[in-house]
């Protein structure tokens, strides 16, 4: 396995694992990946088609993609999002949809952005997300791992590893809404919102490429039960290492509970 002292790439089952020297470096090294692959979208069919999360964790890595590289083909790619609050609007400073145009389209200006409308009725728009991913298949997918494992949504109760959908309501752990008011996006845990419209594991892993990036000392915990306990959903993020177009980046805080 992997020595949280060292850096450098290793193997974890399918997917490949970096560890960095700090956050900054797994920003760009992370950045640098995700231009490389849109690039190759770009000039195999002439578009690519992007996923991106959001969250605190993320801001160094969007910050590099989008202000710090050069030719990034962002007329050209078209933006996608992998989750929203049930019964939150496109202006809500703690949505994600506020997140992703604020840090990215607004920015970068690509060439479309689709939503998760938390707004309306959650299971038809999680039909027409789903129609969406089927019409626009990912050539890349960059997401985190949160407190309690999970991707995007997909908290150990609701994440299914052979989910036939791919969206879906989801109520969410106590354990991840904590995580929004830790990290500053409300004021206590009654304000955040109970359900969530997510992007389900298999349509996260079905995109050409995967990068998550994971720096935090907070992230260590989930990123040691990832990558060395079971591949299952009591750590959903544990699906990652069956995925050989999977590279997950590590700064020395997020890796330093793996084994030597």
């Amino acid at each position: 396995m992997l020595n949280a002292v060292q850096t450098g790439i290793r193997s974890v089952d399918a997917a490949t694992v970096h560890v960095h020297q700090d956050a900054p470096a797994m920003a760009r090294a992370a950045a640098t990946e995700a231009l490389e692959v849109l690039r190759a979208a770009v000039e195999r069919r002439g578009v690519a088609h992007a996923m991106f999360a959001t969250g605190n964790s993320q801001l160094a890595f969007v910050r590099a993609l989008v202000e710090e590289s050069t030719d990034v083909p962002w007329a050209q790619t078209v933006v996608f999002h992998m989750d929203e609050y049930v019964g939150i609007g496109p202006e809500h400073p703690a949505g994600f949809q506020h997140w992703i145009r604020r840090r990215i389209v607004d920015r970068a200006h690509p060439k479309a952005a689709y939503y998760v409308e938390g707004l309306g009725d959650p299971e038809a728009e999680c039909r027409r997300y789903s129609s969406l991913l089927r019409a626009h298949p990912l050539d890349l997918c960059c997401l985190g791992i949160g407190e309690n494992g999970h991707l995007a949504f997909n908290d150990p109760p609701v994440a299914d590893f052979a989910d036939p959908r791919d969206v879906k309501v989801v109520e969410l752990d106590r354990a991840c809404r904590m995580q929004q008011v830790n990290e500053g996006h409300f004021s206590g845990l009654d304000a955040v919102p109970t359900h969530a419209i997510t992007v389900t594991v298999p349509a996260l892993l079905r995109a050409k490429r995967v990068l998550a990036i994971v720096p935090e000392a907070r992230k260590a915990a989930p990123v040691h039960a990832a990558l060395t306990g079971p591949i299952a959903t009591s750590c959903p993020a544990s699906a990652l290492r069956t995925a050989e177009h999977a590279t997950i980046h590590l700064d020395r805080d997020s890796a330093a509970l793996l084994p030597d």
